[in-house]
């Protein structure tokens, strides 16, 4: 009987070592997971990325920015102008003094991070949080270089700018570029209530529909636009503004614009025969 329990006894023992054998390499591999990604997200600085003696990096969400500090030497992280600054955590805050100021006023305040090590040989992380983003530097101690300065260029705050320099550019464009007074029917009718918004008229070229609002439609609530279906019920449909007009690209029968819940208003806008216009009295 006790032999029998031999190969037992073994093969647990061969179990537990190869368990703990294993363990190491298991426990290792996350970690040297984290430090790969650390080492692929961190950018260092480089020669081209310096204006005079500012190291200017393009930002990127999760990227990790490397700054050289020195001793005696202030090191000086500028954000971007009119940021707010909500909060700046550090990994070392007994070996690094780390305080912030600002510069300007009004839209082009700026907020400055300012970083100094008590002795070279160290390094420690940084993360600064403000009201538009949150940034991540690497901080590590030289013995006599330093980094004058550090800020950022923001490509998806300018690609946005442009997108909506552009929406405003089409906006802007006159509604009557391109339409030719032959190609327009105004052979629509506008019924229904009378608020400050209500439509002066409504045509269109044959393609696409143009709905022409007074000018105060520019400073106060816009009414959403809805198609009505075969059996009478509204549903909404695509348009864009231009202006004071909506750009329909469709030809639609019937349309309501409707605005407000518990004391709505509705003004009907309907698509009328040619030679029927003078019968259906135009704008009621």
């Amino acid at each position: 009987m006790k032999l029998a329990l031999v190969p037992l006894v073994i093969a647990m023992s061969l179990t537990a070592a190869n368990a703990r054998s294993a363990s190491p390499e298991r426990a290792r591999q996350p970690v040297s997971h984290v430090a790969d990604a650390n080492r692929a997200a961190t950018v260092e600085p480089k020669s081209q990325g310096f204006v005079n003696a500012v190291q200017v990096y393009p930002f990127s969400e999760g990227a990790i920015y490397q700054l050289y500090a020195a001793p005696g030497v202030v090191t000086d992280i500028a954000l971007q102008p009119g940021e707010g600054l909500i909060a700046v955590a550090s990994g070392d805050t007994v070996r690094w003094v780390i305080g912030d100021t600002t510069s300007g006023s009004g839209p082009d305040k700026r907020t400055h991070v300012l970083v100094k090590p008590f002795s070279a040989g160290l390094a420690t992380n940084l993360v600064i949080t403000t009201d538009r983003r949150s940034y991540h530097l690497q901080l590590t101690a030289t013995s006599k270089t330093a980094m004058t300065a550090v800020s950022w260029t923001y490509p998806a705050d300018q690609l946005l700018a442009l997108q909506r320099a552009a929406e405003r550019a089409e906006a802007a464009e006159p509604v009557a570029e391109g339409l030719t007074l032959e190609r327009l029917h105004f052979n629509y009718a506008i019924s229904g209530d009378r608020p400050a918004w209500r439509p002066l008229r409504a045509f269109d070229d044959g393609r696409q529909t143009f709905i022409e609002f007074p000018a105060s439609i520019s400073v106060g609530e816009a009414p959403p636009l809805f198609v009505i279906g075969p059996s009478g019920e509204p549903g909404l449909i695509n348009y864009r503004m231009r202006g004071r007009f909506y750009v329909v690209d469709r030809i639609f029968d019937a349309a309501e614009l409707r605005l407000g819940t518990k004391k709505q208003k509705i003004v009907r806008i309907e698509r009328i025969a040619e030679g029927a216009r003078a019968e259906k009295g135009g704008r009621s």
